[in-house]
């Protein structure tokens, strides 16, 4: 394959060498190739078009940058912060994303609406089995009181106060996380049909596998449905149900390290002592890493989180096989996975996992937990790789959480446009179109209090955040602005998702307080308003499926951008068979003034405001401070 590389010269330079300087990822040196000027210059202007055709030979990340030797001096050119070209004495690289598909992102996510559910605090439905258990539990318990196998059920807290503050002072200066509201799966069975009017078309859960915790990230069984939650069958209906309203569901695979409490480390022996902390002859033992004097690593130091070997093969095959964790859960009706922590786990799990998911279901979706760019993220010493085209799909898109925070809170229209341009540089098409846009997940501060709450400072104590609540007038002036917010994330490039109650007003600092229970009976109806006319409206306009995007303004408050079919786009075969498209190729520019003054947008054609209604006739318009707009091409106008 060979790729094209142009760069426009001012013919005044007198130029007589133009070279494009590139160095591939893998290698240490770079590689020079002379670029050829065109014999006529650009029409409008007084440019030479240079260019170089080169070949590519593997996929992965290639840094470029020029140089342009004149009668006077030697000129580097290297890519500014708003991706401009500009001379620099130190060039900093272009990155160009080389990818060999080997899997196609599944159709149903384009255009679609993600929700993330904490489950245990999102609705509370009947559990029986449960019940049973807990008395079967009372009943078998010996003298000590422990079950002959399994996570003692008993040693668990039950919250009767749904909406309470989670637990969040130390147990013998320790936190277990270990009480539950009572959130199940059957909870999110009955609420299905709200999440259908709210325009939901992917459920991502919070881990649902056995565990001792609330949070289920300190896996117990991977192939057991925690009895708090329900059952197989359980999980087997709720997909069943949700697939029939058109919503799929995907799991939370936290494949990097297992709980201590567990059926593979068994720590405390609850599963019989089969497990690696006592039994050296165990099946598990070699999953994890033991040192000599039988301590062993674990996640970030926490030692109820012993660490995974990613690449001993019975592990592999145990999670990636043929009748492997993976699989199992798709052939019950998941639709995917969300990879916890996917920068920890190693290039060949992580292929082997992805592999498993395709092989079984050919529309699964992989999506990755990673906070960074993730293009070009290093973890542990190693170029992650993601964007190859035989790992994920795509992954949950932090920077856009901070370019909107950012800019809705202080105006920050240049960062915002510069952090949506290099990600759109940045990334492989399908990768884009499937981000995993977020306001709010279970390891952030809700977006209300992101947006308006008081500044704890770096490292907040527990207590502070339990008693740090929003004011009347932080709240009002919050609620302003998650509706801009809202109206960006929900039109720029990707799948927006919502933090469960997110839509419903819901506040909090840092975990535990940002996985509070959803507020049945007490939501914000206006919000909630909001929320499904912005996704009524993104679902009715086909261009936020892969439309492309373009920054038209980003100087001091106002933000504007436009998405826009094209058949000549940057999607390649993305528009060949055209069915997406309408007759007309469409165009909706979101514009907002986050500043604190008047500002000015240019239209190119009259344009309606689907928000209000309004008409917008001139060829510029006046954008006041706090304003968001949504404006479509006015085919009345035209």
């Amino acid at each position: 394959m060979n790729m094209t590389v142009r760069i426009l010269v001012d013919r005044d330079l007198c130029p007589w060498r133009v070279r494009l300087v590139m160095l591939y990822d893998r290698h240490h040196y770079p590689a020079y190739y002379e670029m050829a000027g065109a014999e006529t210059p650009i029409e409008t202007d007084n440019y030479i078009e240079y260019s170089v055709s080169l070949p590519v030979e593997d996929t992965g990340l290639y840094w470029y940058h020029f140089q342009v030797e004149t009668p006077n001096r030697l000129m580097k050119i290297g890519r500014a912060d708003d991706n401009r070209a500009e001379l620099q004495d130190f060039p900093k690289s272009w990155q160009l994303t080389v990818y060999r598909r080997s899997y196609e992102t599944p159709e149903w996510i384009f255009g679609g609406v993600y929700y993330h559910i904490f489950v245990d605090r999102f609705a509370r439905g009947d559990n029986p089995r449960l019940e049973r258990a807990l008395a079967e539990e009372r009943g078998a318990a010996g003298e000590n009181g422990t079950p002959d196998h399994g996570i003692p059920l008993t040693s668990k807290i039950r919250r009767d106060d749904w909406g309470g503050v989670p637990q969040w002072q130390p147990e013998d200066g320790k936190i277990y996380n270990r009480d539950f509201f009572g959130g199940n799966l059957a909870g999110i069975r009955e609420k299905l049909p709200y999440l259908q009017e709210l325009g939901v078309t992917c459920l991502y859960l919070s881990p649902i596998f056995e565990a001792y915790s609330n949070h289920k990230y300190d896996t117990g069984d991977y192939s057991r449905i925690d009895p708090m939650f329900g059952s197989e069958e359980d999980f087997r209906a709720l997909c069943r149900d949700a697939m029939s309203r058109g919503i799929r569901v995907i799991c939370d695979g936290v494949f990097s390290h297992t709980g201590s409490d567990s059926v593979y480390f068994d720590k405390y022996g609850h599963f019989g002592g089969g497990g690696a902390w006592h039994n050296v002859n165990s099946r598990y033992r070699d999953w994890y890493y033991f040192h000599e004097n039988d301590t062993y690593e674990s996640w970030w130091g926490i030692d109820t989180l012993p660490r995974l070997n990613k690449t001993n093969p019975d592990y592999q095959e145990f999670i990636c096989g043929r009748d492997g964790i993976i699989r199992r859960w798709l052939r019950a009706g998941a639709s995917g996975w969300r990879l916890d922590v996917a920068d920890e786990l190693d290039t060949g799990f992580l292929k082997a996992l992805v592999r498993a998911a395709k092989s079984e279901k050919q529309d699964s979706i992989v999506i990755g937990e990673v906070w960074e760019d993730a293009s070009n993220k290093i973890s542990y010493g190693n170029r992650r790789n993601y964007f190859e085209g035989d790992k994920l799909d795509s992954v949950m898109n932090y920077p856009f959480r901070a370019g909107i925070i950012d800019f809705v809170r202080n105006g920050n229209a240049w960062q915002m446009a510069a952090t949506v341009d290099q990600i759109m540089e940045n990334y492989p098409s399908d990768v884009v179109n499937s981000l995993m846009n977020l306001l709010g997940t279970h390891d952030s501060v809700r977006i209300l209090t992101a947006l308006a709450g008081r500044d704890l400072g770096p490292d907040p104590s527990r207590e502070q955040q339990a008693n740090t609540r929003l004011t009347e007038e932080e709240r009002r002036r919050g609620l302003r602005m998650l509706k801009i917010a809202v109206v960006i994330q929900m039109t720029l490039p990707g799948v927006p998702c919502i933090y469960y109650g997110d839509e419903a007003e819901t506040e909090g600092y840092k975990d535990p307080f940002n996985r509070t229970c959803y507020p049945w009976g007490r939501e914000n109806k206006d919000l909630q308003a909001w929320y499904r006319k912005i996704i009524a409206i993104r679902k009715s306009h086909p261009v936020y499926k892969r439309g492309r995007y373009r920054t038209i303004a980003s100087i001091e408050g106002l933000y504007a951008f436009e998405r826009f079919d094209s058949v000549d786009s940057w999607y390649g075969d993305a528009f060949s068979d055209r069915d997406h498209l309408d007759d007309k190729p469409s165009s909706l520019i979101t514009c907002a003034n986050c500043g604190e003054r008047e500002a000015t947008l240019f239209l190119d054609s009259v344009r309606v405001d689907l928000l209000t209604g309004e008409r917008k006739k001139e060829e510029k318009i006046t954008v006041f401070p706090g304003e968001v707009m949504l404006l479509a091409e006015d085919e009345e106008g035209i």
